[in-house]
């Protein structure tokens, strides 16, 4: 309160209030994650540190920053729900070949098929590329830049908005077995859920566009947002 500096705090759970029932949401309810209040508990300064930092000192991946660190997770979660959905109804179409009315001798659906798992592969594969480089970078010791940033932010925006296509195409196609319970049902809940989150909102497309198109001269990213060198 006294420097008005954003901190990170590690405390036992125990000196938390947790919401149990809170979390009552349409998909990603595997999660957990409930709301908790703290009120009035004491942290040592050993237990906290600055929000922004990225010391590197135990592991590259820890000089990402927080909002980096989440990217990360996003993005991995988001390949891999986009392939097992894509691969459960490869599963469910092959089991119905043959069948009178099946989709799988359809001359639409198999091309709808090759351009989702199209999209998805180059969806990816920018995931992939713009994640080694940063590999590269903090492999030659060096830290990585506002481009490198803004990348990986924008892979993670664009994989999302794929797999959102992607589970629109399995549900549509899953017909009455992606409408029941089971891995269908429940992952087109899950990434319905997953585009919610902040990480890949507008407001990252935004920023994103703006440094890319040369708007954000002398600015990093701090969280979510551009601000300028020095703050």
């Amino acid at each position: 309160e006294e420097t008005g500096e954003p901190r990170i705090f590690v405390t036992p759970v125990e000196g938390a209030d947790l919401k149990q029932d809170s979390w009552n949401v349409l998909g990603l309810r595997g999660t957990g994650s409930i709301d908790y209040t703290i009120t009035d508990l004491f942290v040592p300064e050993e237990f906290c540190h600055f929000a922004f930092t990225r010391d590197g000192s135990r592991g590259d991946i820890y000089r990402l920053g927080i909002i980096a660190f989440a990217v990360v997770c996003h993005s991995g979660w988001a390949m891999g729900v986009g392939r097992r959905l894509l691969d459960e109804l490869k599963a469910l179409v092959q089991a119905k070949q043959g069948r009178a009315g099946s989709i799988a001798e359809s001359d639409h659906f198999q091309t709808q098929f090759a351009e989702t798992e199209a999209s998805f592969r180059a969806a990816r594969a920018f995931v992939m590329e713009s994640w080694r480089d940063v590999e590269k970078t903090f492999a030659a010791g060096e830290a990585i830049s506002v481009r490198q940033d803004t990348l990986v932010r924008l892979a993670l925006g664009h994989i999302t908005k794929t797999l959102l296509d992607v589970a629109n195409f399995v549900y549509l196609a899953g017909g009455t077995t992606a409408l029941r319970n089971g891995p269908i049902e429940r992952m087109v809940r899950d990434v319905h859920a997953g585009t919610q989150h902040v990480t890949s909102g507008p407001g990252s497309w935004r920023n994103c566009g703006r440094e890319l198109a040369g708007l954000a001269t002398g600015m990093h990213w701090i969280l979510l947002d551009l601000v300028p060198d020095g703050d």
